[in-house]
């Protein structure tokens, strides 16, 4: 998901109360060059890696007809969303400041524009981070993922028009529900379309669920966490962000959208025939996302893998927070296609990145896709079993040669690292079961005995200083940290430890790594990012989110202190939908019974959904909506005003490579 989750997540940082966020201030302080130590890691990197294979290369560019003229542009015309003309400095051997091996998968996912499959085949790839594809059927188009704005899918879509002859758009297919496979679906057709049958939505079983419910309730902490993942306020160049992983970034302050599907796949195998295109799907919940599918249309011999093929590693845990996959599922999903699909491939395309052509070529990739996860897997459970930590089994665990070797298994999106340890998160959770561990001090305390035991601030930075010219910046870095947590107003401090994080990110393999490392040492230098707004607001993913979903986002909003000692009960009529619920305040906990009405309420509220979205939206509020007769009371109006007075402000800005310094 990639994903993805970009967009989810500015939006439930709008539910949760944030305000609308600033501009970006102005970056005083600029990156340093790569320091000799990292200069020697990449040039290592670059002796150990197979980089005369240039196949990816020659298939990344096959089938190109044509590149997007120019940048895409904010429906209002006020802002730039994408465009691929920044990483134009991406030619040319690695610079010191940037991994070898991540700067030529940057230089592959750079390769953008319409590119042809295969007859009636073709993908739309380097206008998101996600690709769309389009199948030509007998009168009209099917179109496979829809990128993560409207603006892109229009484009997207608009560029396929002016090379293919121009026919209207028959089915759309999600294939998964992270946003940057949905988000731009009225880019390419209308609600009227599809209300009226002209287009029909095909999407996994329970697709709507996790298209709205993903990362909704702890969506704030994950949009401010996925600016650490992509980068995407860093400036992209040698010392910023070059690339995501799996794509280049993500759009910004683009619309998105949603249109419901109107056909759901729910056996693990089924085949249907949409306007004369045979095609064979194949559930995979569980895997990349809890929803997805891959499809096989026979008669092109094409194998859409979604997004649970890569060239690259994918996340069993993603940096800016999810839960944990399923690695040996993953696993069995491929071996699956692999066996029921690989000798009737002549190519294999996904959601994201260029296709593999050849029957051969494909079977060697499933596989390495394949064993990769599963032995991820398997090794770090054999490990976990033996009584390895978490950061053990990360620092133990080596892939085997044979993928080691292979650009498809290299860890540009997920690591090996933090992959191993979602493993173990997976079975194990968060405790290591050494009770030292078990409740240790909060991260500032822990950092000011910590500073004060080794001496104090001014002889842990002189030690760290030999440190850092010794190239040791994985505990420069940890040991700053405890200085800026211990004071984070010591710029000495602050300045070391960004700069061990900089040395850290020119080394990272990993374009997600490379992305937070850059953006901790920014942070450390400039203070927390004030980024740009997040984008038009779209009332089509609001519309779609349960209302007892709303409630359970009030629900983490409720400040304990300020509900202490009261309780509340409240019923709900939404006359549109015909829902009932009551919301119960008690024991400073918000919870809600959705079908019935409460026989005793301190107040009830009769409005239709559309009335509870718009005061959602900030289009107006629930005092204006009582006073317009939208809203119909029973009871004490003022016990709404009493509840939304105990929801806490989430400010969307807070710090990371910082302590919190607000009281909860």
């Amino acid at each position: 998901m990639a994903a993805h989750v970009s967009r989810n997540t500015a939006l439930a940082v709008l539910l949760v109360g944030a305000t609308c966020l600033a501009n970006t201030s102005a970056v005083s302080a600029q990156p340093n060059d790569a320091e000799p130590a990292t200069r020697r890691a990449n040039a290592e990197v670059l002796r150990s890696l197979p980089f005369g294979d240039r196949v990816d290369f020659d298939e990344a560019q096959r089938g190109f007809i044509a590149a997007l003229p120019g940048a895409i542009m904010s429906a209002d015309g006020q802002r730039t969303i994408w465009s691929m003309q920044p990483y134009a400095f991406e030619t040319g051997e690695a610079p010191a400041t940037v991994s070898p091996s991540l700067w030529r998968q940057a230089q592959l996912d750079n390769f953008h524009g319409l590119f042809k499959v295969t007859d009636r085949v073709y993908q739309i790839r380097g206008l998101d981070d996600s690709n769309m594809t389009i199948v030509e059927s007998d009168s009209g188009l099917i179109v496979i993922d829809t990128l993560s704005a409207a603006e892109s899918a229009k484009a997207a879509i608009g560029l396929y028009y002016q090379n293919r002859p121009r026919k209207p758009v028959v089915a759309v297919i999600y294939t998964h529900p992270h946003t940057d496979h949905f988000g731009g679906v009225k880019g390419v057709v209308s609600e009227e379309e599809v209300r009226t049958e002209k287009v029909k939505i095909f999407a996994p079983d329970h697709f709507m669920d996790y298209a709205v419910a993903d990362n909704v309730v702890a969506g704030n902490a994950m949009f401010r966490r996925s600016l650490y993942q992509f980068g995407s306020v860093l400036p992209p160049g040698e010392r910023g962000q070059v690339d995501a992983g799996h794509g280049k970034n993500i759009p910004r302050g683009g619309t998105l959208t949603l249109i419901a599907p109107t056909d759901l796949i729910k056996e693990s195998y089924e085949t249907r025939t949409i306007d004369g295109v045979d095609i064979e799907f194949h559930l995979m919940p569980g895997s990349e996302a809890p929803a997805e599918m891959m499809l096989y249309f026979p008669q092109f011999k094409v194998l859409n893998m979604a997004e649970d093929t890569n060239h690259t590693m994918h996340n069993l845990y993603a940096l800016r927070g999810a839960e944990v996959r399923d690695a040996r599922l993953w696993s069995s999903y491929i071996n699956e296609a692999l066996d029921r699909y690989g000798d009737r491939s002549d190519v294999l395309i996904a959601q994201h990145q260029w296709p593999t052509w050849g029957a051969e070529r494909i079977a060697a990739f499933l596989k390495k896709q394949r064993d990769m996860y599963k032995f991820i897997h398997d090794q770090s459970v054999r490990l976990l079993n033996r009584a390895y930590t978490p950061n053990d089994i990360a620092e133990t665990l080596r892939m085997p040669a044979s993928l080691a070797g292979d650009w498809s298994a290299r860890g540009y999106y997920g690591t090996l690292s933090h992959n191993a340890k979602a493993v173990y998160q997976k079975y194990l959770g968060w405790y290591d079961a050494n009770p030292a561990n078990l409740s240790p001090l909060p991260p500032a305390e822990q950092a000011r005995r910590t500073v004060d035991y080794m001496g104090g601030a001014d002889a842990v930075i002189a030690r760290a200083r030999d440190d850092f010219k010794a190239g040791h910046y994985r505990w420069v870095a940890s040991v700053m940290n405890q200085v800026v947590f211990a004071d984070p107003a010591n710029r000495p401090a602050r300045e070391l430890g960004a700069d061990a994080l900089e040395q850290l990110g020119y080394q990272a393999e990993a374009a997600t790594w490379r992305n937070a490392y850059l953006m901790g040492a920014m942070e450390l230098r400039n203070g927390v990012t004030k980024v740009p707004g997040i984008g038009a607001f779209s009332l089509d993913v609001l519309k779609a989110i349960p209302v007892g979903v709303i409630f359970d986002l009030w629900g983490v909003r409720l400040n304990p202190e300020k509900a202490e000692g009261k309780t509340m009960v409240i019923n709900w009529t939404f006359t549109d939908v015909g829902e009932k619920f009551i919301t119960n305040l008690e024991n400073s906990a918000l919870t809600h019974l959705r079908g019935k009405l409460a026989a005793k309420a301190d107040a009830g509220f009769t409005l239709s959904r559309a009335t509870l979205d718009s005061i959602l939206a900030r289009q107006t509020t629930f005092p204006n909506a009582i006073k317009a007769g939208d809203i119909k009371v029973e009871g004490e109006a003022g016990k709404l005003g009493e509840l939304i007075g105990m929801l806490d402000e989430i400010a969307p800005d807070f710090p990371i490579v910082e302590p919190v310094q607000a009281k909860p």
